[in-house]
């Protein structure tokens, strides 16, 4: 069963190395592609005030804040809920790098001990779409993921929308497979049809429709200098339909 997590954080300011904390951290959780609702939130306390450029992008005062827990206190359950799955995150270098800080303050090993890959999807993004824009407001807006609620950075907001932007831009393989089912640690499965339960018509065609064969049979006769197999097969007769 593949299970991933969609991560997003907000933040103080833009320098973890420079003093900057995580003020929220959202997550959601994907089984086989599927959203199932257990999803993880966190407001934190970051004992600092967040700079007023990051206050007008997220919006989260810090009177709120005072009284979050701090991430040493939750880190435990955000790191059970995490392991070993593939941490799905727009612009990762950020993201994970604000959470090595916070993992390095209670003296804890790196994130990504901890889980088993990081897909970063700004990179599948400027793979796919290279020179234009790919901030995650102009990939819903391109992929048709309603984002009409986010009127601030919000990290389980952001991360919920982020789970669709993935899906879309992840589901082309898919487009092409028909859902017939999963087999239980087998991924997709295979169904199999009887076709003995089906009772197939046989529709003759009428003269119109053996001539307009005939005739078409006959150009690409002539098309290949009288090479075409069925005038070997009958040992360079012209074929006729009756």
């Amino acid at each position: 069963m593949s299970r991933q997590i969609v991560l997003d954080t907000e933040t103080t300011g833009l320098s973890a190395e420079g003093g900057d904390r995580i003020i929220e951290i959202g997550c959601v959780e994907l089984l086989n592609r599927k959203l199932t609702g257990n999803n993880l939130h966190f407001y934190l306390n970051p004992e600092r005030d967040s700079h007023e450029d990051a206050l007008k992008v997220h919006g989260i005062s810090n009177e709120f804040l005072r009284d979050k827990p701090r991430f040493a206190e939750v880190a435990q359950e955000f790191l059970d809920y995490v392991q070993g799955a593939e941490i799905i995150i727009h612009n990762a270098a950020f993201d994970v790098g604000f959470l090595n800080k916070e993992l390095e303050l209670i003296n804890s090993p790196p994130f990504a001990t901890f889980v088993g890959v990081v897909t970063d999807t700004l990179v599948m993004a400027k793979e796919m779409f290279p020179g234009k824009r790919n901030s995650l407001n102009a990939l819903c807006d391109r992929l048709g993921v309603d984002n009409s609620g986010r009127t601030l950075h919000g990290a389980l907001l952001d991360a919920e929308l982020l789970a669709d932007v993935y899906i879309n831009l992840t589901r082309g393989q898919d487009a092409l497979l028909i859902d017939l089912g999963t087999v239980e640690g087998e991924g997709l499965g295979h169904a199999s049809v009887d076709l003995s339960q089906f009772t197939l018509p046989v529709l003759h065609p009428n003269e119109s429709e053996l001539a307009a064969h005939g005739d078409v049979l006959a150009q690409i006769d002539k098309s290949s200098g009288g090479k075409t197999i069925w005038r070997q097969m009958l040992g360079g007769q012209t074929q006729t339909v009756a």
